[in-house]
């Protein structure tokens, strides 16, 4: 199988993640309930997990790093623990449900005024419309850094400029470009970087997490076992602690670490250089071919993602027999992403989408290419 669905999950893994989950398994304890040993290898393996999180996304203390079961549950708990009654958010259309759902939810249950930024039929936004939106009652900005559906990068630092102009917060979601390029808390001017372990970053499913700027403080969004302060009747205040109730995903951490030493022995350049040169491969060899149309703007920054559809064909059909002919792994489908098909025209049929990782080839992307353009010649 080629698999081409890396912006949904990495399949291909460096061998080491696997082998640090499996000793993981047989040797952790459970981080913070004790001080035997393999209770102490568990708080190292988290910490130490924490500490290069914190110098990847250039996070100024390790201990404000949160760890969560994925880049959902981070959402949810950056949203829900800084928007009250009477706060004003914006966000765009650009975004997952993963940011869009706990909106919504937030607007029923506490009245919380939400605007979007509209998007264009490539996919872009104006940034002029952050300024034009926003309100004396603003609280935060929140916004994926890439497109999971176009690829199309945000200018994030433009945006936390306007945020922070403003007085309000700048929440990243980081889904898309965590593992596959820079992105840096500091140099961006986010004040909350929301991440997910099992794309980018190569770890295992059920990873993932939020980087804190020091100063912002994010109500608990679940309360429980902690190992520290048992006779508190409230969750701890301290970060990480205070976000944190449950035993963590040890085992999975470890594989994140794991996987977070192979990116840094590699390097994010040479990692992003090649998912570009794949991407504009891919876009250069289906982009002119009659029948096959190409979404989002490919003139700037992008991401490793090429989604387009074929004819009027729906795109579920299309994957399929990407699929079952061809050996070809996509995405079909809404993606997660209604307001953005919807801006894009896509939303009765969907749309097809390409997603590349350091661990394809230029044979793949070529095969790839040969199936789109069969598939338009012979839609049937």
């Amino acid at each position: 199988m080629i698999y081409l669905d890396n912006a949904a999950t990495t399949l291909k893994k460096p061998p080491q993640v696997g082998e640090a989950v499996l000793q993981a398994l047989q040797t952790l304890g459970n981080s913070s309930r004790g001080t035997h040993g393999g209770a102490m290898d568990a708080a190292h393996t988290v910490y130490g997990a924490r500490v290069k999180l914190s110098r990847l996304f250039g996070c100024a203390r390790p201990d404000h790093v949160v760890f969560t079961a994925n880049i959902t549950e981070s959402l949810n708990i950056a949203l829900t623990g800084l928007l009250r009654e009477g706060d004003h958010a914006i966000s765009t259309d650009l975004e997952h449900n993963s940011v869009l759902r706990p909106l919504y939810r937030l607007e029923r249950e506490r009245g919380v005024a939400v605007d979007f930024v509209p998007a264009d039929r490539q996919g872009n936004v104006d940034y002029a419309d952050f300024e034009r939106l926003m309100r004396p009652n603003t609280k935060l900005i929140v916004c994926t850094h890439a497109s999971n559906l176009t690829g199309n990068v945000v200018n994030v630092a433009r945006v936390s400029a306007i945020a922070h102009a403003h007085g309000a917060l700048m929440v990243l979601d980081a889904a898309q470009t965590a593992g596959t390029r820079s992105v840096d808390m500091q140099a961006l001017g986010v004040d909350v970087l929301c991440f997910t372990g099992h794309k980018g970053l190569m770890g295992p499913q059920g990873t993932g997490g939020l980087c804190v700027r020091e100063g912002v403080e994010i109500a608990p969004f679940k309360v429980g076992g902690t190992g520290v302060q048992t006779y508190l009747p409230t969750q701890p205040e301290q970060y990480p602690t205070r976000l944190e109730a449950g035993t963590l995903n040890g085992h999975g951490i470890a594989g994140l670490s794991a996987a977070l030493d192979y990116l840094n022995s590699v390097g994010l350049d040479a990692i992003q250089a090649k998912e570009t040169a794949l991407t504009r491969r891919f876009y250069e060899g289906v982009r002119g071919v009659e029948g096959v149309t190409v979404y989002g703007d490919f003139s700037g920054d992008h991401a490793a993602i090429v989604t387009l559809n074929i004819r009027d064909c729906d795109s579920g059909a299309i994957s399929d027999a990407l699929s079952e002919d061809h050996g070809i792994a996509t995405r079909p489908g809404a993606h997660c992403a209604p307001r953005l098909h919807e801006a894009l025209g896509t939303k009765e049929r969907g749309a097809v989408r390409f997603s590349f990782s350091w661990f394809n080839t230029e044979d793949e992307v070529d095969a790839a290419i040969a199936a789109v353009r069969e598939l338009a010649e012979y839609p049937d």
